[in-house]
């Protein structure tokens, strides 16, 4: 596609217009941070005496190390168990299309569409009857539940993309059920599963609603729960607000660059995969059955471009 200068400038004014927009917010939580505690600044103004200590003093008064860790928790319990829910129901319902699957699949739409605030009364309740209240655990098991079907619908539309091909091809070289999910999709799958992850930590983190109803001990809630330490009876601290928040997306934008690096990483790897395609007559017995999903989507590849038939040799090191 070949776009022209006006597109490409009109192109880049968008860009730049986006990442101000998207800076603007966190320049303001960063002035503002700066500003003597009790006060209400007015706009984007740079104090004339800038307080370095309101982050000392805000990681201090909302006892930041003890919610960091709880939310670490939260998150070590919530991402592993939904991506082990998520990762078979959705194969299921997007690659086997078992009998029924599309009242299943109807759902969890409902599960996807419903609003939070609309379910978290029945939520609570079931949550007590478990004797899950008050603690991480409770919190753990509501936010699988929240999250799982937009976890499913997600890997759905990967599995749904997968040529069917693949796993009729590992079925003839004498591949099991499980394997051809394991051993086939699975890896396939990584991509689609690293950027859930990313999103089911962001949303893990910076949960509140459910954190504050479910929990009453302040130091068993995400870290979204110490931002209500700087509000007081009767007015709330807004510069020790906006440095504990900034504290509170620090570690979050750190472990997501790393995570965002992983993913890309991920795609290239599944781009590019070290072998060499060898012609082989007709006759010719198939080689024992060998799982590489580059290899095998390739093949697939090549036989839609009709080539002749192909198969893949294990390049020696």
């Amino acid at each position: 596609m070949i776009t022209g200068r006006w597109e490409r400038a009109a192109g880049r004014v968008v860009l730049l217009v986006l990442v101000v927009v998207t800076l603007v917010p966190f320049v303001d939580l960063f002035v503002t941070a700066l500003h003597p505690p009790g006060t209400y600044p007015a706009g984007l103004t740079w104090p004339r005496d800038p307080h370095w200590s309101n982050f000392a003093n805000a990681f201090r008064q909302a006892r930041m190390a003890e919610l960091l860790t709880s939310s670490a928790l939260v998150v070590l319990g919530v991402v592993p168990l939904t991506l082990a829910l998520a990762v078979p129901a959705a194969y299921a319902l997007g690659h086997l299309r078992f009998t029924g699957h599309r009242a299943v699949l109807g759902l969890f739409a409902v599960g996807l569409v419903l609003p939070l605030e609309a379910i978290v009364t029945p939520l609570y309740q079931q949550v007590r009857d478990l004797g899950l209240l008050d603690t991480r655990w409770g919190l753990v098991v509501a936010l699988v539940a929240i999250h799982l079907p937009f976890a499913v619908f997600w890997l759905r539309a990967h599995f749904a993309g997968v040529p069917p091909e693949l796993s009729d091809g590992a079925r003839v070289d004498g591949a099991g059920p499980w394997q051809v999910f394991a051993r086939v999709h699975l890896p396939l799958a990584r991509p689609a599963m690293s950027s859930l992850a990313i999103l089911l930590l962001v949303w893990t983190w910076n949960h509140f609603l459910l954190a504050i109803v479910l929990v009453d001990d302040p130091a068993r809630r995400t870290a979204a729960g110490a931002l209500g330490a700087f509000q007081g009876r009767w007015g709330t601290d807004v510069p020790l607000l906006c440095a504990g928040a900034l504290l509170l997306i620090t570690p979050l934008l750190v472990v997501f660059a790393l995570l965002h690096r992983r993913v890309s990483a991920d795609l290239a790897r599944a781009a590019s995969s070290p072998l060499r395609v060898v012609h082989r007559s007709a006759g010719s017995p198939p080689e024992p059955y060998r799982v590489n999903v580059s290899r095998k989507l390739k093949m697939f590849a090549l036989t839609l471009a009709g080539r002749p038939k192909l198969t893949v040799e294990r390049r020696s090191n």
